[in-house]
């Protein structure tokens, strides 16, 4: 049975964001299925790349997105309010892009793009 086509989002645990992203994936690409990895504040866990165990389950849960599900997109979300992540809009963007570098390291041939999700839960393309 053929299984679509599947995009990865290293996304906020925070149910907020969960729907604006799916929603704008499916806007703006052809896909089929999302495969959400959700941690709490993502984007900092990548960014600073210390808590091993923690980067480690990601690059897992991302490798099985890619392998088996022949996955090659994949975004890292950062978002308003974050609880686990309490930087501003701009400290989070900057957490957003050193993210997308590290998962940009463990993956060769996948689009990996940054996105973050305003107070209007609104997403934007970090570039």
């Amino acid at each position: 049975m053929e299984k679509g086509v599947f995009m990865t989002v290293i996304n906020c645990i925070d149910g907020r964001v969960q729907t604006p992203v799916l929603d704008w994936f499916h806007e703006n690409y052809e896909v089929d299925h999302v495969d959400m990895i959700t941690e709490p504040g993502p984007n900092l866990i990548l960014a600073k790349n210390e808590d091993q165990k923690t980067v480690e389950s990601i690059k897992e849960r991302v490798k099985v997105s890619t392998e088996e599900h022949n996955s090659e997109r994949i975004a890292v979300v950062g978002h308003y309010d974050c609880a686990a992540n309490p930087a501003g809009r701009a400290g989070q963007i900057e957490h957003i892009k050193d993210a997308v570098e590290v998962v940009n390291s463990w993956i060769s041939g996948a689009d990996v793009l940054g996105l973050w999700v305003d107070s209007d839960w609104q997403v934007e393309v970090v570039d």
